[in-house]
């Protein structure tokens, strides 16, 4: 009797176990949120990251923990853990045009030279690792939408490449390890994802937006605002994260992961405005170089063989990044003001021993 793909999927699902997992790129927006849930799942988590856009207080919750260990490591340099790893997820990458492009060679050395790294340790370790690729190697599509067999319309030398290119090869090296050594891969195409613990100064669309809402300032909008992307939640993708990786050995992808509900960036932006009940106005200013005017995911494969699809609504989704950024915002304020009055008291007590000073010198 053939066994279908969803009843051993099925069967996998129920036999999860706690797993050895390491996450590159673990203390990142996207990849705290998947160390929180694997440990969650009772993995042991050993979360790597250089904090080049990844933050501590991403993980700080996690430190303590018995599961998680944090290691201070730059993918580019060869990655040695000890002891057995059944589970390694390559998110190791800025994956913001304001970041990726700060060290556009830096960048092409991460995807690259990262993808060996983590490609040779899974290949020690005979582990099972997955890709955190992107939609961009699609680059600014011709097909639309885009559906995995696409193969892209990227400019091989321009400002975005180090990126683009930098995450094809990635995809390259990992189905050639595959091929070549026998490697268990998993290649997600990771669509726009938003969510708690984005950076606010990342320059992405929905961070952008929120941060200048809530401080009320005009909010941005690159080109006519007419230009599509697909938003998802990053609840959602984490889910897809994890039933990839644990998908048979068969399903290598790669596998697009996102959300097919397409919005124009000016919809996106109206809708912060409202849900942040925001004073602020749209601000046009020239689209930059080979951004992208339409995106959105056909996501046929990954409900098929994953059995996954988005759950959570732009409305719910864009309600608790809100409150994230208002909390963020506050916070630092506050920070900010406490740290004000410690620096204007301390200056008023430097000027009192001061005169304190000048006054014992005066009586001697």
């Amino acid at each position: 009797m053939k066994i279908s793909t969803d009843m051993r999927f099925g069967q996998a699902k129920s036999l999860r176990r706690g797993h050895r997992t390491v996450v590159a790129g673990g203390a990142g927006f996207i990849g705290s949120h998947l160390c929180d849930h694997l440990v969650q799942r009772r993995d042991t988590v050993i979360c790597v990251d250089n904090l080049f856009t990844g933050s501590m207080r991403n993980i700080r919750p996690l430190l303590n923990h018995p599961n998680f260990s944090f290691l201070h490591h730059d993918i580019r340099e060869p990655l040695s853990i000890g002891g057995p790893i059944d589970r390694i997820y390559n998110l190791a990458c800025p994956a913001s045009p304001r970041h990726y492009q700060r060290d556009p060679i830096a960048t092409m050395k991460t995807c690259v030279i990262g993808a060996v790294n983590v490609l040779e340790l899974a290949k020690l370790k005979s582990s099972r690792v997955l890709q955190a690729s992107t939609s961009e190697v699609y680059g600014d599509p011709e097909m639309h939408p885009q559906h995995e067999s696409y193969v892209g319309h990227v400019n091989p030398i321009g400002p975005r490449a180090c990126y683009d290119e930098g995450k094809r090869a990635a995809e390259t090296l990992f189905f050639d390890y595959h091929r070549t050594h026998g490697v268990q891969i998993k290649v997600a195409r990771i669509f726009n994802t938003y969510g708690p613990r984005m950076l606010e100064n990342d320059g992405r669309v929905v961070s952008n937006f929120i941060v200048q809402a809530l401080q009320g300032v005009p909010i941005t909008i690159y080109g006519s605002g007419r230009q599509t992307r697909s938003f998802c939640f990053i609840d959602d993708l984490v889910r897809g994260l994890e039933l990839l990786m644990e998908s048979p050995s068969d399903i290598t992808g790669p596998c697009n992961l996102g959300n097919p509900e397409e919005f124009t960036i000016e919809e996106i932006a109206r809708k912060v405005i409202e849900q942040s009940h925001s004073a602020s106005e749209l601000d046009h200013r020239a689209l930059p170089e080979d951004d992208p005017k339409r995106r959105k995911p056909l996501i046929g494969k990954a409900t098929t063989t994953l059995g996954w699809k988005p759950k959570v609504s732009i409305e719910k989704g864009l309600d608790a990044t809100i409150a994230y950024f208002a909390l963020s915002i506050a916070t630092k304020n506050r920070e900010a003001t406490v740290a004000s009055i410690d620096s204007a008291r301390a200056a008023r007590e430097r000027s009192l021993r001061r005169r304190e000073a000048a006054g014992r010198t005066e009586m001697n």
